[in-house]
C-alpha cells in the first residue's frame, strides 16, 4: 500500500519508518525540509516540502494511489483539515488524525475522521487506523486459551445488533471503543460507523473470527 504521512516529527518519522520496513510505499510531507533529517539516510520513500492539506502537495505526495493517510503534524487544525481533504476529495479510505486536544475527538469522530489523543498516543494505535485488518491482541489468560482483541469490523456490519454479531461470530463482545470512549454495550446495542469492537475469544479461532468480521452479517452476504 502507498501511505502518505503528513509531519515530519518524531511520531511521523517513526511511522514512516515502521511503514516503510513493512513493505509499503510512504511519503511525509513537512513544510519544513531540516525535519526530513529525522528519516536517516536509509529512507527510501518521498520527502515532500510544503502543506499537507493543499491539493499540488497532496498530489506531489501521491495522494491519488495512496490507500491510507495519516495527519501528524503539530497543529490540530491543519491535521483535521488534511485529513478530511484526504477522505473527502481523494476518497481515502483509511485516514488518522492525531490531535492534542482530547475534548476535540468527538467532533472529529462525527466528521468521520478517526483520532488520536496525543494522551493516549501508541504508534500501534495510528498503525491500527492506517492498517485496519484482522485481529489487535490486547491480553491474553495466563494459559494462552482466550484472548482479549481489537478486531477489525468491516462496515457492513454498520447497524446491526451486538447481539447478531456475537451469533455469527461466536464472540463475547468485551466493549466498544466510541468517540473515544469506552461503553459496555447490551445485547440491543447497535454497531455505529467509526465504532471500535473488542472481544473476548479462544486463541485458536482467530482465523475464523477475523474471517466472519471482515464477511460481514449473512443477509448481507446473499
Amino acid at each position: 500500500m502507498h501511505i502518505v504521512i503528513m509531519g515530519c516529527g518524531r511520531v511521523g518519522a517513526a511511522l514512516a519508518q515502521t511503514l516503510e520496513q513493512q513493505g509499503h510505499t510512504v511519503a511525509v510531507i513537512d513544510q519544513d525540509p531540516t525535519a526530513f533529517r529525522r528519516l536517516g539516510s536509509g529512507f527510501g520513500g518521498r520527502r515532500v516540502t510544503g502543506v499537507g492539506f493543499d491539493q499540488d502537495t497532496l498530489r506531489e505526495a501521491g495522494i491519488e494511489e495512496a490507500g491510507a493517510f495519516a495527519a501528524v503534524s503539530s497543529g490540530d487544525n491543519s491535521n483535521i483539515i488534511a485529513a478530511r481533504v484526504a477522505r473527502e476529495m481523494y476518497s481515502i479510505e483509511n485516514v488518522a488524525a492525531r490531535i492534542y486536544d482530547p475534548r476535540r475527538a468527538e467532533v472529529y469522530q462525527r466528521l468521520g475522521i478517526p483520532t488520536v489523543a496525543t494522551v493516549r498516543w501508541t504508534a500501534d494505535q495510528m498503525l491500527r487506523r492506517l492498517l485496519p485488518s484482522g485481529a489487535e491482541p490486547l491480553w491474553r489468560d495466563p494459559s494462552g486459551g482466550v484472548q482479549l482483541a481489537e478486531v477489525h469490523t468491516t462496515p457492513s456490519w454498520i447497524g446491526h445488533k451486538i447481539s447478531t454479531l456475537q451469533e455469527e461470530t461466536g464472540v463475547r463482545v468485551a466493549f466498544l471503543t466510541r468517540l473515544g470512549e469506552a461503553i459496555l454495550p447490551t445485547s440491543q446495542t447497535v454497531l455505529q460507523e467509526g465504532d471500535l469492537v473488542h472481544v473476548m475469544m479462544r486463541t485458536d479461532e482467530i482465523a475464523q473470527v477475523e474471517e466472519a468480521f471482515a464477511q460481514g452479517p449473512e443477509e448481507d452476504g446473499h
